[in-house]
């Protein structure tokens, strides 16, 4: 699997910065622009507006900063589940119609569990012989875009997409959950990998759904966040329920610094909203 972030919108921090002043500045879009090119606000007072107002979760302006990704050597299986994705995101991707794979080309992605399970050997045997009939079939005349007919989901295929901000958000609270499949989790794991590398200001906002920079929390059934790793630091929709409940009935305080200090320290999760009255006395 490669990946590599091809290009993105010139400027992205101004580019935000620029939405985000138009809506909640009395100033017009130029006024706005000519502050920002002429240096009247500092690169450094752009990147910390910019960080404050991706807390709020106002999404819109997040649509103008656009990335272009070069991806190669995924499954076609994945490939299917990319392509769900349909708002903010422009997909091309290699076609079995006008390509003719080659036998060194028709390298399989093979997952680990086959091995895992003892079945390496049976997986590559397939493979071989759907290579051999697939190339067969193009010596006897039958078109490429019906010998593709026998290619399983297992074939490579590359793609260049376009995608903006708010979707690779989008895609990062699904694709990075452990619930996700490890190719594509892979995947999005190396486009956040780029985009961290680039833009380090707002690759970080890349996370599962659970992160702290998005929902905060799991709001998958309880079972998947007990077998997830991050069930251990990131609480359970049904907890915040709890706790919120809690609150209403006027059974949690405010948690103070020694509070979260407290948690810091034992690395515990905790719910930000408050704790019981007992635990804030001790």
């Amino acid at each position: 699997m490669d990946v590599v972030l091809i290009d993105y919108a010139r400027d992205p921090l101004e580019k935000l910065y620029g939405a985000y002043r138009t809506c909640y500045s009395a100033k017009a879009p130029r006024e706005v622009w000519d502050d920002i090119k002429s240096g009247t606000i500092a690169h450094e007072k752009v990147r910390a507006f910019v960080a404050e107002r991706l807390k709020t979760g106002h999404v819109s302006p997040l649509e103008q900063v656009v990335f272009w990704f070069g991806l190669s050597g995924v499954s076609r299986a994945l490939s299917h589940q990319l392509v769900r994705h349909r708002i903010g995101i422009s997909f091309e991707q290699q076609s079995q119609r006008y390509v003719k794979y080659k036998d060194a080309s028709l390298e399989y992605v093979t997952p680990e569990t086959w091995a895992a399970a003892g079945k390496s050997a049976e997986y590559e045997k397939l493979m071989v012989e759907i290579t051999r009939v697939y190339e067969d079939a193009l010596k006897a005349g039958i078109p490429a875009e019906d010998a593709r007919f026998i290619l399983p989901n297992a074939t490579p295929t590359n793609f260049q997409i376009m995608v903006n901000f708010a979707e690779l958000l989008h895609i990062g609270d699904l694709r990075l959950c452990t619930r996700a499949q490890w190719e594509i989790r892979k995947l999005v794991a190396k486009m956040r990998t780029e985009v961290v590398r680039n833009i380090p200001e707002i690759g970080g906002f890349i996370q599962p759904k659970c992160g702290e920079r998005r929902l905060g929390y799991c709001d998958e059934d309880l079972k998947s966040w007990e077998a997830c790793p991050l069930g251990k630091v990131r609480p359970h929709k049904a907890q915040v329920l709890e706790a919120f409940k809690q609150f209403r009935r006027g059974g949690v305080v405010d948690l103070t610094d020694e509070h979260m200090q407290q948690a810091e320290d034992f690395r515990e999760p905790i719910v930000k909203l408050g704790v019981p009255p007992a635990a804030a006395s001790t």
